[in-house]
């Protein structure tokens, strides 16, 4: 395993939302930060733990945590829905409240107990101007000069939307890599493959940036149902499939509100 800065045992959770599976450490206790070192040996799947994004949460003085969240590769994400809605579980399950605030890089996000174990999150406004996503100078984000005529989307971290005939038969390892870099990007992004199943329907693969093909990307579909509407093929209000499950995507006006299931698989410790 890579070594890390860690002086003692290192506690966390493993949770997954749809599949979409992350290591939680708790700091708001203190302890050390999560560095890049601990974050690619946490996630390491055959040395370590292995996640799609580690989340680390924090105090924070107006809300009721922080998260911070990390990929694979040690780099750090903008964005992670289907963190920010398992963190959000467990702080209610610790409160017992029904509803908690979770700062974020994209501000103070609110979630709440929807019912039958669902948890849903509002992810804040989408972000549609191209120095916003961001995209490289005079890009336009509607229509992006690749192949597939892609659309560009913010959720706090950059998508790029391709619709297709079949999600199904797309090799996303493939082009979702060779889209990860590309130019246009300058801080790389997410890409999501997507075709309508429904007049409110989709289904989508995706490739995250940092880590690969994941299960389930909870910004990313709420930037493809977001695609979607911008494209005219669905309403604000879509059901997604992705390879995990299925999540539902509200863009109301306060925000891309997305619900879904949540769980806790086991708490472990990783040796100093």
């Amino acid at each position: 395993m890579e070594t890390h800065a860690a002086a003692e045992p290192v506690r966390f959770l493993k949770m997954h939302g749809l599949g979409n599976d992350f290591v939680v450490i708790d700091r708001r206790k203190g302890g050390a930060p999560v560095t890049a070192a601990l974050a690619r040996a946490l996630g390491d799947r055959h040395r370590g733990v292995g996640f799609d994004q580690l989340a680390e949460v924090v105090a924070d003085d107006a809300a009721d945590a922080g998260l911070v969240f990390w990929n694979a590769d040690g780099s750090q994400a903008g964005a992670c829905g289907n963190a920010t809605r398992c963190v959000a579980r467990l702080l209610m399950d610790e409160t017992g409240k029904a509803e908690v605030t979770i700062r974020t890089v994209r501000g103070v996000l609110r979630a709440v107990d929807a019912g039958g174990g669902l948890t849903a999150v509002n992810m804040g406004p989408p972000l549609l101007e191209a120095p916003a996503i961001p995209l490289a100078p005079g890009a336009d984000p509607a229509h992006l000069p690749l192949p597939g005529d892609p659309i560009a989307v913010g959720m706090g971290n950059p998508h790029c939307v391709l619709f297709v005939a079949d999600a199904e038969s797309v090799d996303v390892a493939r082009e979702g890599a060779a889209l990860e870099r590309h130019p246009l990007f300058p801080e790389g992004t997410n890409v999501e493959f997507a075709s309508l199943t429904a007049p409110d329907r989709l289904r989508m693969r995706v490739w995250e940036r940092g880590t690969g093909i994941t299960l389930a990307c909870g910004s990313g579909t709420c930037a493809t149902a977001v695609a979607a509407h911008l494209r005219g093929l669905t309403g604000r209000r879509v059901t997604v499939d992705v390879d995990g499950g299925t999540l539902d995507i509200d863009w109301r006006d306060d925000g891309v509100w997305m619900t879904g299931p949540t769980a806790l698989v086991f708490r472990g410790e990783l040796a100093a």
